[in-house]
């Protein structure tokens, strides 16, 4: 049987853990309890201990336990004597509306030096706490489904204009409610007008015209034509507009260029019959879309609510039966009758604006299917299946074998060897070694993915991935020990051909035929191998290279930052081109190298990661206006310098290059290593209760932080090796320089678990369990 604290740890949300109840602190002084009763037994054999007052206590706390008096700061019990007033300062301070706070009256009973005492604040400190936390997040969820009520009316308004149809549309919530839901966040009109009126379109109508587009047989026209019947439209103080994230390159360009909001309406040269301008049909599913996005993350949010409300209640009673147990007193059911009628269990707003909420979405965005409607808003997960596992170890083993029987027939051969080796590496290993990287990736990435699932750090929600087709370790693992598989296999079907003496023209295209059944895989438009996830890394890749077009999101440059850690990959993929475009394996010689095209395309190769990482924090910037970005992007520049002087000390080994690569190489390194330790990973802070880390820490024992910090030191300094031109011969340079692309790999991998714990413990400071999706309809003040 699973402990409840396990239990409960396992279920809670994990930014909100610090809202939650303290249920192992408390269960710390529910042992100080046991220990002091313990204590009194021996205390009263030795003749002392027992007071006088000792029988009276018990039944003044017999009676108490009955009853148990908690109060408020309000005037609803101003009658009740006994009745203990407790105010919060900290927050009469912040605000003018007071906070309702609880207080047992068992307090009373005890010394200040009683452990039951003691138990008793903890306990109404976490109500408390609970209490005003489930406030908080409820009126944020109500104020945010008002603001949904009155978009997606306003919508539904627009799309009525849109199809030609001026008739009033019937109200989006359900009339049958309406009492209900005015106390769970929705006023009974969102635009403040009564059933059957078709004032709504009017006044939409009048904004726009206030904006210069007329519509025939609107109000305005009828009564600029003399019309019998006018209606009086009340002048509104704002105008519509729709603000829709520039998140695409049309988008982007558009905003760069206007510098200014787009309106609802678009004047088209094409004049309707009906009207003399149309709405722009884009932006309102534009809109259409975000508005159901934003409904989705109400109805997550809504649910997590619910759930920090059950677990909390579970807890108070684990905890209370505990107190029971060891004081051998059934103050449970009485504290538990007070638990009950606080506000985060007696309130009921959250369930009936998740009812509200549903039926909404299952109005208006499934078409009245209530299992498509499900879909959206309680996604299902997929169950982990024992065959990934199964075949994710019988790959490993394959692996394993034909690795060592590859290494066994490749010694035999004289592969590796200084005269015969030359052309094989060449040949061969650039492309071997594309996938060997991308598989070391992968597996690092995993193991990221399975001790960001053991801490706690939900990584789905920070790179805002779906629930349900998100990749899970297990997954990684599978991809990555099958793609290792099948990389050995063909090294060792090339050897053995090439031992054959087969024709080399024929058997140096099987690294090429790799390469194309890999990029055929990727970009398969079937529902098979995992495409979900190939077209989201197909997606990001394409936000990456077209920076800054696109918006940057928290996936987009986490995956530039691993690109940047992947340029011996790019320079592969350089050269793997280069033979096979060049027809270089038909004649089996390897010139691409002694071209000048080729070492200039090297400095572009070389330069894209950085630039394109460069490229979003220009946008950022842009976006956010906030410094760090435009302090961030000179560490790249800075990058992007250092790695051009050793591109060209490779070719001009001078000392005047010799110094360039030296002072460039340093300042960078200096530059990274400062914004890796202090503003990725949050750490060097030398006012942390942690000596030189960070408060919050995911990780229990400290060592493996400092641990982190002088590894991480380390690799940053590996370009050192490019500068001491430690070489041999042809092939043990090519192992070297696979080694140290192995080791920048693995310092990124390293580098992924504490930059996502930081991000994740950023979330956890902020209480953000649930994404805040910008609402596309807002008014602006008119002058």
């Amino acid at each position: 049987m699973v402990k409840f604290s396990k239990e409960l740890e396992a279920q809670l949300i994990p930014e909100w853990k610090d809202a939650f109840v303290n249920y192992w602190q408390l269960k710390k002084h529910i042992k100080k309890i046991k220990l002091a009763r313990n204590k009194r037994p021996t205390q009263l054999n030795h003749g002392f201990g027992r007071s006088i007052v000792d029988p009276i206590r018990f039944i003044a706390m017999k009676l108490l336990l009955t009853k148990l008096f908690y109060s408020s700061n309000n005037n609803t019990n101003t009658d009740d004597d006994e009745t203990v007033k407790v105010r919060s300062k900290s927050m009469e301070d912040a605000s003018d509306h007071e906070v309702e706070f609880y207080q047992t009256e068992l307090l009373q009973l005890f010394s200040e030096e009683d452990e039951v005492r003691v138990f008793f604040e903890r306990l109404d400190e976490e109500l408390n706490k609970v209490n005003q936390f489930y406030k908080t997040k409820e009126s944020e969820f109500l104020e945010r489904g008002e603001a949904l009520n009155d978009q997606l009316q306003t919508l539904m308004d627009l799309k009525q204009i849109l199809d030609g149809n001026r008739r009033r549309k019937p109200n989006i919530l359900p009339r049958s409610s309406s009492s209900s839901r005015s106390n769970s966040g929705f006023s009974e009109s969102p635009l403040g007008l009564k059933d059957g009126s078709t004032e709504i379109s009017d006044e939409i109508i009048a904004a726009f015209e206030r904006n210069g587009v007329k519509f025939m047989n609107s109000p305005a026209a009828e009564a600029a034509g003399g019309g019998a019947k006018r209606k009086k439209v009340e002048k509104r103080k704002a105008a519509m507009r729709i603000d829709i994230p520039a998140t695409t390159p049309t988008s982007a360009i558009s905003a760069v260029t206007s510098m200014l909001w787009e309106d609802l309406i678009s004047n088209s040269t094409k004049k309707d019959s009906t009207a003399g301008h149309s709405i722009n049909r884009k932006k309102i599913q534009c809109a259409e879309k975000m508005i159901r996005t934003a409904f989705v993350e109400l109805y997550r949010g809504l649910g997590l609510l619910k759930t920090y409300s059950s677990l909390n209640m579970v807890a108070f009673t684990k905890i209370l039966k505990k107190f029971d147990k060891v004081s051998k007193q059934q103050a449970s059911a009485s504290y538990l009758k007070a638990v009950k009628r606080s506000h985060f269990i007696s309130s009921d707003k959250v369930v009936r604006l998740m009812d509200e909420v549903e039926s909404i979405f299952t109005q208006h965005f499934a078409n009245n299917d209530r299992k498509r409607a499900m879909k959206f808003l309680r996604p299902q997960q997929h169950k982990d299946s024992h065959l990934v596992t199964f075949f994710s170890g019988l790959f490993t083993g394959c692996f394993v074998s034909l690795f060592g029987i590859y290494i066994i027939l490749a010694h035999l051969c004289g592969i590796f060897s200084a005269t015969t080796g030359t052309a094989y590496m060449e040949t061969v290993y650039p492309v071997f070694s594309v996938f060997a990287l991308l598989s070391l990736h992968m597996f690092l990435y995993g193991c990221n993915m399975m001790m960001w699932k053991n801490t706690r750090i939900n990584y789905n929600f920070i790179f805002e991935f779906a629930p349900n087709t998100a990749l899970k370790y297990r997954d990684a693992f599978l991809i990555c020990t099958t793609l290792m598989t099948c990389i050995v296999g063909a090294l060792l079907i090339h050897l053995l051909l090439t031992a054959a003496a087969i024709s080399p023209s024929h058997v140096d295209t099987i690294p090429g035929v790799l390469l194309l059944i890999f990029i055929a895989l990727l970009i398969c438009p079937f529902d098979i191998f995992y495409r979900p996830t190939r077209y989201c890394f197909l997606r990001i890749m394409r936000n990456i290279i077209c920076s800054p077009l696109y918006k940057v999101l928290m996936v987009d440059f986490f995956m530039a930052d691993q690109l940047t850690s992947q340029i011996p990959l790019l320079r592969h993929l350089e050269s793997t081109a280069c033979y096979f475009l060049a027809g270089s394996f038909k004649t089996h010689q390897y010139t691409c190298k002694n071209g000048s095209l080729y070492r200039q395309f090297a400095y572009v190769i070389s330069f894209l990661p950085y630039y394109w990482r460069a490229m979003q924090c220009a946008r950022r910037w842009f976006d956010e206006s906030d410094p760090n970005h435009l302090a961030n992007m000179g560490k790249y520049v800075s990058a992007m310098v250092a790695a051009g002087a050793r591109l060209t000390y490779a070719t001009q080994s001078n000392g005047l290059w010799f110094g360039v690569v030296l002072v460039t190489s340093i300042v960078a390194t200096v530059y990274q290593l400062y914004w890796d330790f202090v503003k990725d990973w949050g750490l060097l802070n030398p006012n942390s209760q942690n000596p030189w880390l960070r408060d919050d820490l995911m990780l229990k024992n400290k060592s493996f932080y400092y641990i982190s910090i002088a590894l991480n030191v380390v690799l940053r300094v590996a370009w050192i090796e490019s500068i001491t031109q430690f070489r041999i011969n042809q092939v043990q340079t090519h192992l070297l320089d696979f080694f140290l692309a192995s080791l920048e790999v693995i310092r990124r991998g390293h580098w992924n678990f504490y930059r996502l714990e930081n991000e994740h413990l950023n979330n956890v400071g902020k209480f953000r369990a649930v994404k805040t999706v910008p609402l596309p309809f807002r008014e602006m003040d008119s002058d």
